[in-house]
């Protein structure tokens, strides 16, 4: 079930959301939904890799199957 929450954002953020929909021909609202919900999915995408690879034993066998961690921006945030 959907639930509503409001946020207060800054004049010129919210100018910037509402041109960024509408490059997108989208309603702003909607927009702002479908932004969050990625930056959060990735967030949480991001912390399952962490916590995967912070397990024991697991990050030894995802290096054998797939090959060593890159060092690097992508490797430290996640």
């Amino acid at each position: 079930m959907d639930k509503e929450l409001r946020l207060s954002i800054g004049e010129e953020q919210y100018e910037q959301l509402v041109r960024e929909a509408q490059e997108r021909h989208e309603d702003p609202t909607v927009y702002a939904g479908r932004v969050l919900t990625e930056g959060l999915n990735r967030a949480r995408f991001l912390q399952g890799c962490a916590d995967f690879l912070s397990t024991p034993g697991l990050r030894d066998e995802f290096a054998l199957r797939f090959g060593p961690a890159e060092t690097g921006t992508s490797a430290s945030a996640a």
